[in-house]
């Protein structure tokens, strides 16, 4: 069986739905993941490393099996794996997942949402994993922030990507038919005149 950073080294859209099912580790808290969406560097307008390189998105040129985390609206991290070959910025946006061992502490840090919520949406998974800017780069191969492939997920579903208005119709969220810690899909709001 091919390593994980040998896995990871495939294109995106091979690379997104292959992670659904496989365990993220921090510390004392473990998700499996039920949702990911891909994103693809210099070809797709939804990424952030659609226009180049820049200090936010170095991370993203590789090598693959790294961990990709940014801040948004302010208040919320979210987090990738890197993956493709170096050079290449591709990343997949880890959406979802359920908590599999350490609830209660992601229960803690999530205020006590329900076990299906605690980490249902990037920034949520993010808090359950007590993942921030601190883990931008962050091996996942090696250290106590890690990825752990399992036996592939037979049963993927796929669609738009959420609230995005760059390729916003590519069906480049994948996530695993019927799991109930699914994000729900809204699409990217209409911009104010003027803004």
């Amino acid at each position: 069986m091919p390593g994980l950073r040998e896995v990871l080294a495939g294109t995106v859209l091979e690379v997104a739905p292959r992670l659904l099912g496989a365990v993220v580790t921090h510390g004392e808290v473990a998700v499996r993941l039920t949702e990911v969406e891909a994103y693809d560097g210099p070809e797709d307008p939804g990424s952030h490393a659609y226009r180049g390189r820049t200090s936010r998105n170095a991370v993203m040129f590789g090598p693959p099996g790294h961990l990709y985390v940014y801040f948004t609206y302010g208040m919320h991290h979210c987090c990738n794996v890197v993956c493709g070959p170096p050079g290449n910025p591709s990343a997949v946006l880890l959406r979802a997942g359920e908590v599999i061992r350490g609830a209660e502490i992601a229960r803690a840090r999530r205020n006590g949402s329900s076990d299906r919520d605690l980490a249902r949406g990037p920034a949520r998974l993010c808090q359950a994993l007590a993942i921030d800017l601190a883990h931008n780069g962050a091996d996942l191969t090696d250290g106590s922030l890690s990825l752990e492939l399992t036996e592939p997920v037979t049963h993927v579903s796929s669609g738009p990507r959420v609230g995005l208005r760059g390729a916003p119709d590519r069906p480049w969220r994948f996530w695993e038919t019927g799991a109930q810690t699914v994000s729900p899909y809204r699409p990217a709001k209409p911009r104010r005149p003027g803004s």
